[in-house]
C-alpha cells in the first residue's frame, strides 16, 4: 500500500518558495520535543471497535517509514492501543532498530509501540513530524536514555526532553514535500529491485531447474569446473625472521547474499610469501562456509574493490576455469533455488546455523552448459546479477 502525504493541500502556498532559504534559521525556534508533539494513548477493544489489524515491533521495518505486514486482530491479540492514519508509530524497546512508520491505517499496537502526533498542526507539520523521530540527533538521544540490558527501553519522559530547532511552517512544509519525494523514489527503486528479483528467480528455476537439475546440461563437480581456495586463519604468530606484510582482507561479516559490504574492512599479517596464496583475484566467487540458516553459502562476485585483499579461513573463493564457465555464471548458480537446495541439504545445522566445508563445496553437483549458451543468459540479466538480493 502506497502512503500518501495527506495535508499538504490544507496549507496556504507561499508564492516566495522558489526562492526560500529552506535552510536559513532565522527563524527557527528552540522546543522541546513534548511540547509540540503529543503521545497518544487512545485505547479501545480492537473487536468492538471493528478493527481488523494489529500492529506489532516485528511488524516495523528498521529505517522504513511504511507498514508493510501486520497481525489480524481474529487470530487473537491483547495489543489495546489504537493508532489512527497518519500518526507516527516510534519502536521505544529497542530503539537502535530506528523503528518508526507512518500509519496506515487504524489498527492497535504493541505497548512498546508509542503514537505521536503533533499538539498542534499549525505549529508542527504532521508530514514532517516522522522525518524528525528518524532524525540522527532524535535516535541518539532515544538510545542514550533507553534503561534496561536484554530489553532496553525509552520512556516518554525521556523522548519528551529531546529539544530541536523548530523551523516556521512554510519551512516545514518545503522541507517535508523534499523528504517524501526521496521517500517515494526509495521506495520505487526497492520495488524496482523486488521485481527484478523476482524475474531473476524466476529465470534461474528456468535454467537450473527448482531443487532438480536440468536434465539438458552436463553435471560435474565444482572442483571440475572451478579451483577452491581456503582463506587464512587470524592469530597466528610468526618470528621475527619472517618477512611479513599487512594487508586487507576479506571476512565473513562483508559478505552478503549476492553483494560484499565492504564498509569496514580489517587487515592481517602475514608471511609476504604466502600472500599470493590466498590474495584474491578479478572475478573470484567468495562464499562463506557458515551463517543464518536460509542463507547458507551466501556469496558474490570479488572485482578487485579493495588492491591486494586476502580472504580468512571462514570465506571459501572460487576461481572458474575461463574455458569452461563464466565466473558471473558460476556465481548465479551457486545462488540459484537449485545451488540453495544443494547447501540447504549437506549443511550442519545448529539451531538457526548452518556451515558447509570445502569438500561439500567441492562437490557440488555443478551444471555446465556451453560457453554460448552462458553469455546469452547472463546478457539477459546483467552484470550485476549474482544472484537474488537477500536483505
Amino acid at each position: 500500500m502506497k502512503f500518501v502525504v495527506p495535508n499538504l493541500s490544507k496549507l496556504q502556498p507561499n508564492p516566495a518558495w522558489a526562492s526560500l532559504p529552506i535552510f536559513d534559521r532565522t527563524g527557527w525556534k528552540r522546543v522541546r520535543f513534548g511540547d509540540v508533539v503529543e503521545n497518544c494513548n487512545e485505547t479501545c477493544d480492537p473487536a468492538a471497535a471493528r478493527l481488523e489489524r494489529f500492529v506489532a515491533m516485528e511488524h516495523l521495518e528498521p529505517g522504513s517509514l511504511h507498514v508493510r505486514s501486520w497481525g489480524n486482530v481474529a487470530d487473537g491479540t491483547t495489543f489495546t492501543r489504537r493508532c489512527q492514519p497518519g500518526q507516527v508509530l516510534f519502536g521505544k524497546r529497542r530503539a537502535y532498530q530506528r523503528k518508526v512508520a507512518v500509519a496506515e491505517f487504524e489498527a492497535v499496537v504493541s505497548g512498546d509501540i508509542y503514537v505521536l502526533a503533533p499538539k498542534d498542526s499549525q505549529r508542527l507539520l504532521p508530514e514532517l513530524l516522522p522525518f524528525l523521530c528518524l532524525s540522527e540527533r532524535f535516535f541518539q538521544h532515544a538510545v542514550g536514555t533507553s534503561a534496561g540490558s536484554l530489553s532496553p527501553r525509552t520512556n516518554w519522559s525521556s523522548l519528551a526532553s529531546f529539544e530541536f530547532d523548530l523551523p516556521p511552517l512554510d519551512q516545514q512544509r518545503r522541507i517535508a514535500e523534499i523528504l517524501w519525494a526521496v521517500d517515494e523514489t526509495a521506495v520505487s527503486f526497492e520495488d524496482a529491485l523486488q521485481a527484478s528479483d523476482e524475474a531473476l528467480t524466476t529465470s534461474l528455476g528456468a535454467m537450473f531447474g527448482n531443487g532438480v537439475r536440468n536434465q539438458r546440461f552436463k553435471v560435474v563437480p565444482l572442483s571440475g569446473v572451478a579451483r577452491l581456495q581456503t582463506g587464512i586463519a587470524k592469530g597466528k604468530k610468526y618470528p621475527a625472521s619472517v618477512r611479513t606484510v599487512e594487508l586487507p582482507y576479506l571476512r565473513v561479516a562483508n559478505v552478503q547474499d549476492g553483494h560484499l559490504n565492504l564498509s569496514e574492512m580489517k587487515t592481517i599479517v602475514i608471511p609476504e610469501a604466502e600472500k599470493d596464496r590466498y590474495l584474491l583475484r578479478n572475478g573470484d566467487v567468495v562464499i562463506c562456509e557458515g551463517g543464518d540458516f536460509d542463507k547458507v553459502g551466501r556469496g558474490a562476485i570479488w572485482r578487485e574493490q579493495v588492491a591486494d585483499c586476502l580472504h580468512q579461513n571462514h570465506v571459501f573463493s572460487l576461481r572458474a576455469d575461463s574455458s569452461t564457465v563464466l565466473p558471473e555464471f558460476l556465481a548465479l548458480q551457486l545462488a540459484s533455488p537449485y545451488g540453495k537446495r544443494y547447501f540447504l541439504g549437506c549443511a550442519k545445522k545448529t539451531s538457526n546455523l548452518a556451515s558447509i566445508n570445502s569438500t561439500q563445496v567441492k562437490a557440488f553437483p555443478f551444471q555446465v552448459p556451453p560457453l554460448k549458451e552462458q553469455r546469452a543468459f547472463m546478457s539477459g540479466h546483467g552484470e550485476t546479477a549474482s544472484g537474488p538480493r537477500r536483505s
